[in-house]
């Protein structure tokens, strides 16, 4: 009965994860998708996103313009398709490099230790003491407009997560007896961080990473909105949605077809964080 029970109770696992695989393998088929259609944006839009036509202001969903037009009479699909390209690859440069930057702040920070992990830590804490978005907002206008002004201002808040989160596994990590084996062998500190440290952190950083995407999609929406990304009229999620606010009464569709595209986007990113976090994390 035991080993029947032990041997249900595996199966059981492997069906858990064999469904988690499955779930990972059709988000990214999706996500995939979306990231070719926003790459080749000027072979699969039906229309040119730039062109104004002001006989077709405000059109409802047609066979011509399938999410219908803005005030200006452009294709919001046409938009939507080319703002995509923008919006998600923005958000997954800024994540790639906050990613690294925090994680080798962290490992140096909890490796190394005493005065060089206080002072790393309260840059931290300085950077944590105000709300992510309102210091991305204030940054943002320093700066001012554009895409790259809009990731630096991202970025510059960006990093401190990766950068706790390492430390925090690095602390632990570094009295583990094959750290201190390691540095018995005549081994020195990067050999250390890049052998033995990262690889045994680097699963709570993935899901970390992918479950920040979503957010940092979010964020560069947000600032887009405001007018703090680029001028228009370059096809932005957000800037779209700022631009149809004044017609949402009569013309929902100049809102609702950008903020849908938002929202589809950021589930997935979401999904995906949580799907790898359930693969990567036997508990």
């Amino acid at each position: 009965m035991i080993s029947y029970k032990q041997r249900s109770k595996g199966s059981f696992e492997i069906k858990n994860i064999d469904k988690n695989k499955i779930k990972l393998y059709i988000i990214l088929v999706i996500l995939v998708i979306i990231c070719v259609i926003s790459l080749f944006a000027s072979q699969i839009a039906p229309n040119d996103p730039y062109a104004i036509n002001l006989l077709n202001t405000l059109q409802s969903p047609s066979r011509e313009f399938p999410l219908g037009t803005d005030s200006l009479g452009r294709c919001i699909l046409s938009r939507i398709i080319y703002g995509g390209s923008r919006t998600i690859f923005s958000a997954l440069i800024v994540v790639i490099i906050t990613f690294l930057f925090g994680t080798i702040v962290g490992v140096k920070s909890g490796y190394i230790g005493g005065k060089v992990d206080r002072f790393i830590m309260r840059i931290v804490d300085v950077f944590l003491a105000f709300p992510g978005l309102v210091l991305a907002i204030a940054v943002a206008g320093i700066l001012g407009g554009g895409m790259l002004n809009a990731m630096i201002a991202i970025g510059a808040i960006g990093w401190t997560k990766y950068a706790r989160i390492t430390r925090s596994k690095v602390l632990e990590l570094k009295e583990e007896t094959f750290i201190k084996a390691s540095r018995i062998s005549g081994h020195g500190s990067i050999y250390i961080m890049f052998k033995h440290i990262i690889p045994n952190i680097l699963s709570y950083l993935i899901v970390t990473a992918s479950l920040d995407i979503g957010t940092v999609v979010m964020e560069m929406s947000s600032l887009s909105f405001l007018g703090l990304s680029s001028p228009l009229p370059t096809p932005e999620w957000g800037a779209m949605i700022s631009e149809g606010k004044s017609f949402i009464q009569f013309a929902p569709w100049t809102m609702l077809a950008p903020g849908m595209a938002i929202l589809i986007v950021v589930i997935l990113f979401n999904l995906l964080g949580d799907v790898t976090r359930d693969l990567l994390d036997s508990k």
